[in-house]
């Protein structure tokens, strides 16, 4: 009721007036790009029993299986954690029956993963009569075992492949064709081909009782991955901070469908300066080397953590002072990538201790700065506004200090406010300097400080400047145009922040132009500064209003007492 009795001595002051046209208000409205992250297709090396340079190497993704599975003297043997091979052999002890005496290797290729290439290390040998009905052979397949690409078979007067004293030789060496790549490759040996139900004999008084063997020392598997990484959670000083410093880190959470997160990529200015693994996977996540391809090699089909909570340090040391563009990703272990961050952000660190700071640093120095605009020091501002700062940095004797840095520092009004390092000037060769504040500051007290040498605790020179800024606000009324029993309404923002996060209070105010204004409604925007409210109207027209909303000084938000620009709303 008391808010209608308000309304109806604003229309009552209308009334003695000729009723004025509406003017329209124009509102800004800030609009906010997202940037995205995209992730390209990648591959990597897996080494399996041995490396390129004959290191030992797990054999993860192979498996071993005889036919059949009760088979006698038919074996799949590992011998790689000692030196030696993955060993498919059939014995000399008693006769083996063809197309169905079988022992194989088998690598399996992961389902996230397509095998783009592989070279095998191999060698073997036969036995055999020319006498018998069957034949012992050995052979490398791809896709199924009917994809032969390298095969020894005794009725084809092959005796022996390769060369058992020198595993890594390359006369051992069998590059798989581009045809026989698919979802699996096999090292098998077996009694066969012939005509069914014949036996391939025994009895050959062979000194490792093998009636037919075949060692694979070495594999180096290509997987190729098309699925990549996806990053979030952002945060950490590298990702918020205008200026950094030391080692400054950045937190993120990563995932990864196929190989598994990898490293941390910092890029600036285009140029990659640090690559850090994420997470080692005890030690499985390690690039080996020793490819020619440049991509990296692992001893694991997948290597990497699936999902990482990464908190990762970049050495700002190893980056000149002053403004970058920097730019952080997560690839995984296929070099497939996502992006973590991308912004502009100033680098400083002091000169080594002692280093004089600028050409004639001086302990007596001078520091002068003032407003563009006014030599006052206190400047009081609307919202949005740019602010220029000069200053000039001399030596007790007048002499100019050029090459300087100043330092300078932001805190806001508001109670408890910690100060903010803005981007630091360095004077000029006459020791001027300029300082362009950016748009949508709070009101701050401004602290410029200049020291003689880095590392100096105490400055050689300070000045302060205060800056005031009004509150700005958006209003928006909805209709513009009302009558006796309808309702508008209200709908707004404060376009400076940071808000309290329990909002900030606002007044609504009335007033038939030219009149003074008079305060009908108290609301509280959300914490992101938003507010809505409404009006009925309960007294007939004509009439015109206007109306807009204020917010007054409140000790938790750094901004000075201002309104919005009035809204024009005629009751008919």
């Amino acid at each position: 009721m008391e808010r209608h009795r308000v309304m109806e001595s604003v229309r009552k002051g209308i009334s003695r007036r000729a009723v004025r046209a509406a003017r329209l208000v124009a509102l800004a409205a800030l609009t906010v790009a997202a940037m995205p992250s995209g992730a390209q297709a990648g591959s990597y090396h897996v080494y399996s029993c041995r490396t390129p340079a004959g290191e030992s190497a797990p054999v993860d993704g192979w498996s071993g299986s005889l036919a059949p599975e009760s088979a006698i003297d038919v074996h799949a043997d590992d011998t790689c954690p000692s030196g030696g091979a993955l060993v498919a052999s059939i014995g000399e002890q008693e006769p083996h029956l063809e197309a169905v005496d079988r022992a194989t290797w088998a690598f399996e290729v992961p389902k996230f993963a397509e095998l783009a290439g592989a070279t095998l290390w191999r060698a073997g040998y036969v036995h055999g009569t020319q006498t018998e009905q069957a034949f012992y052979e050995f052979a490398l397949t791809g896709a199924t075992n009917k994809s032969v690409f390298d095969e020894c078979l005794y009725v084809k007067e092959c005796r022996a492949q390769g060369d058992t004293s020198q595993p890594m030789s390359a006369t051992n060496r069998v590059t798989v064709p581009t045809a026989d790549l698919g979802a699996r490759i096999s090292s098998l040996v077996a009694c066969g081909p012939a005509l069914p139900g014949q036996e391939c004999a025994d009895g050959f008084g062979d000194p490792n009782h093998y009636a037919a063997v075949v060692y694979l020392y070495a594999a180096d598997l290509t997987l190729e991955q098309t699925a990549g990484p996806s990053a979030g959670n952002v945060g950490g000083e590298l990702a918020s901070a205008p200026t950094v410093g030391g080692t400054s880190d950045v937190m993120f959470t990563a995932s990864d469908p196929g190989s598994g997160v990898y490293e941390a990529v910092f890029g600036v200015d285009g140029n990659v300066v640090q690559r850090t693994v994420v997470n080692d996977n005890s030690g499985r996540c390690r690039d080996v080397g020793q490819t020619s391809d440049g991509s990296p090699a692992f001893l694991y089909v997948q290597p990497c953590p699936g999902s990482v909570s990464a908190d990762v340090g970049l050495d700002t040391t190893r980056i000149a002072n002053g403004a970058h563009h920097l730019v952080v990703s997560v690839i995984d272990a296929a070099g497939n990538g996502a992006t973590v961050l991308d912004r502009a952000v100033t680098v400083y660190n002091p000169p080594p201790p002692g280093a004089p700071n600028g050409r004639n640093a001086s302990a007596n120095a001078h520091l002068a700065i003032r407003w563009k605009s006014t030599a006052r020091a206190a400047l009081t501002s609307s919202f949005g506004q740019v602010h220029t700062i000069t200053g000039r940095l001399t030596a007790a004797s007048g002499a100019p200090i050029g090459g300087a840095r100043i330092d300078l520092l932001a805190t806001p009004s508001s109670t408890g406010a910690r100060g903010v390092a803005m981007t630091s000037p360095l004077t000029d060769a006459e020791g001027r300097f300029t300082v362009r504040l950016p748009r949508g500051i709070p009101s701050s007290t401004l602290r410029f400080a200049y020291s003689a040498h880095a590392g100096d605790t105490v400055p050689a020179a300070t000045g302060t400047l205060t800056l005031k800024v009004r509150a700005s606000i958006a209003l928006a009324v909805t209709p513009r145009t009302a009558s006796v029993g309808r309702s508008i309404f209200f709908r707004g923002r404060l376009r400076g922040g940071p808000v309290p996060a329990e909002g900030k209070q606002l007044v609504l105010e009335a007033r038939s132009p030219g009149s003074a204004w008079i305060e009908f409604e108290v609301v509280r925007t959300n914490a992101r500064g938003r507010f809505h409210a409404s009006y009925r109207f309960k007294f007939p027209g004509p009439a015109t209003y206007q109306f807009r909303a204020r917010s007054e000084p409140e000790s938790d938000y750094p901004f000075a007492a201002g309104a919005s620009r009035p809204v024009t709303v005629i009751e008919r």
